[in-house]
């Protein structure tokens, strides 16, 4: 997928819920970062990356005031979020993507490691690997950012989301994604995301683009 057209379906979901944009904007860049400390090889890197940046695309089709609403959400309201996922992996096959990555994500990022995930209820290594990194992500990125029914978050919410995660791993995540992600957090390696992007609504494009110039000016300034 060209990345003007994953510019233009993440200005669709910013125009249907900033808070989702924003989210979007910092999912990208834990991905990538996370993704990297696997050793994810550089041409699924990529690809991993504009699958974080579309991963909600399928809440295109969730109606605005569920998105937006302030408070909890009833049983009803939360069976049609849980949609976003299928509904956005149908209009991705529906556009010809055969993007396994891409279409993985979409689909399976709601998934937990014991099975009891949607929407297909995959378990263990039968989730793909995409999705097994982004449930860490996701979760954390959840307990750490102002969210429509939360406008504070306190200055402890890293450690807090952290401690959270740790007592899952095993139920609702892959232990290893688990394990990187607070290796990542302790060195420093995703604490500048989480402090000078809570909320802001950015283009997850520009920031892949961005990030891969350092990174290719870092490479040459060391080869010299």
């Amino acid at each position: 997928m060209s990345p003007d057209l994953v510019q233009a379906f993440v200005r669709s979901i910013e125009l249907k819920d900033a808070s989702t944009a924003a989210h979007t904007w910092r999912v990208v860049l834990y991905a990538r970062a996370l993704a990297e400390r696997l050793g994810v090889p550089p041409d699924d890197l990529r690809r991993i990356t504009y699958a974080a940046a579309l991963h909600d695309i399928g809440k295109i089709d969730i109606p605005g005031e569920i998105l937006r609403k302030p408070g909890a959400l009833t049983d009803e309201e939360f069976e049609i979020v849980k949609t976003h996922t299928t509904l956005g992996h149908e209009r991705l096959v529906r556009m010809g993507e055969t993007d396994p990555i891409l279409l993985e994500l979409v689909r399976h990022h709601h998934e937990r490691w014991d099975g009891l995930g949607y929407p297909d209820g995959l378990a263990g290594e039968a989730i793909p690997l995409g999705p097994r990194l982004f449930a860490v992500i996701d979760t954390f990125d959840a307990l750490t950012s102002i969210r429509p029914y939360r406008q504070d978050v306190g200055p402890d919410a890293a450690e807090r989301a952290l401690v959270e995660i740790d007592a899952s791993r095993e139920t609702r995540y892959w232990p290893e994604a688990a394990r990187l992600f607070r290796e990542l957090y302790e060195t420093g390696g995703v604490t500048w995301i989480l402090h000078y992007f809570n909320d802001s609504v950015c283009d997850p494009i520009e920031a892949i683009d961005r990030i891969e110039r350092i990174e290719q000016a870092e490479t040459r300034r060391c080869r010299r």
